[in-house]
């Protein structure tokens, strides 16, 4: 589903707020009651939100993704090699763009020695890290900042990575899907992720095995908009053939990395 700037703008305040009524999204929005009820017909079908009576909430179906200090300490060894491998492809002198995520944070520890790196971020876990190197370039988004892991994320943020072109998109994402796509557990992550593969000449998709099967909230895109997935073990078979089916390289910690 693709939606409409109205649409995006209900889905944020409903995020921000847990629950809108009609009236406010209108006054918010400056359009009519029914107008509100119009563009939120949608985001109920897809079972993005809920209505209640006068109102909406945030859908309640979906699994919250757990907190970003938590993440960083799960599943640490398999993140460990899946850095390793990455930083096996990135060269010094690349560009990169990384979004935020546990992975890609140690995605960017690992790249730790590399040098004269051009980097575009929203997450200034990541910034901070690859800006230790003085010979990196870091360039930090603008926009709405998250609390939850002090990533930068709006109109703001998509506007400002649409200015660079890079060799490579490095995304973390909450889902690998049987069906072929690539799922995340927010829209303003996906939205972002989506501005990013625009601007980039490959993009890898680092993911360890809790990811497959996983449905998720919002889809980022499908296997054949990704060049190469970074696994710490082979995908079940069904997405393995998925990924073959779409062109998608896997590097997975029993392979050796691509020369």
């Amino acid at each position: 589903m693709r939606l409409q700037k109205r649409q995006n703008e209900i889905l944020a305040s409903v995020k921000s707020r847990g629950a809108c009524s009609i009236v406010e999204l209108a006054q918010q929005l400056e359009v009519s009651d029914e107008t509100i009820r119009r563009n939120i017909k949608p985001l109920v079908r897809e079972g993005l939100i809920e209505k209640v009576h006068g109102g909406i909430v945030l859908s309640q179906k979906q699994e919250p993704e757990p907190p970003f200090e938590k993440r960083m300490s799960e599943c640490i060894e398999a993140k460990k090699l899946i850095s390793m491998r990455v930083a096996g492809i990135i060269k010094n002198g690349d560009s990169i763009m990384l979004d935020t995520g546990s992975t890609t944070a140690y995605v960017a520890r690992a790249l730790g020695e590399h040098r004269n790196l051009s980097v575009v971020t929203n997450c200034t876990e990541i910034a901070r890290t690859l800006a230790r190197e003085a010979s990196n370039r870091v360039h930090l988004c603008g926009g709405a900042l998250r609390a939850d892991d002090w990533a930068t994320f709006g109109s703001a943020a998509i506007d400002f990575v649409r200015q660079f072109h890079v060799n490579y998109a490095i995304l973390s994402i909450g889902g690998v899907t049987d069906s072929g796509a690539f799922m995340d557990y927010h829209l303003e992550e996906a939205e972002f992720s989506r501005a990013v593969i625009a601007q980039a000449k490959k993009t890898i998709v680092v993911a360890d095995h809790s990811k497959f099967g996983n449905s998720n909230f919002i889809k980022v895109c499908d296997f054949d908009q990704v060049d190469m997935v970074v696994v710490d073990r082979p995908p079940p078979a069904n997405i393995s053939a998925g990924f073959d089916e779409a062109g998608v390289i896997v590097i997975d910690g029993q392979q050796r990395q691509p020369g």
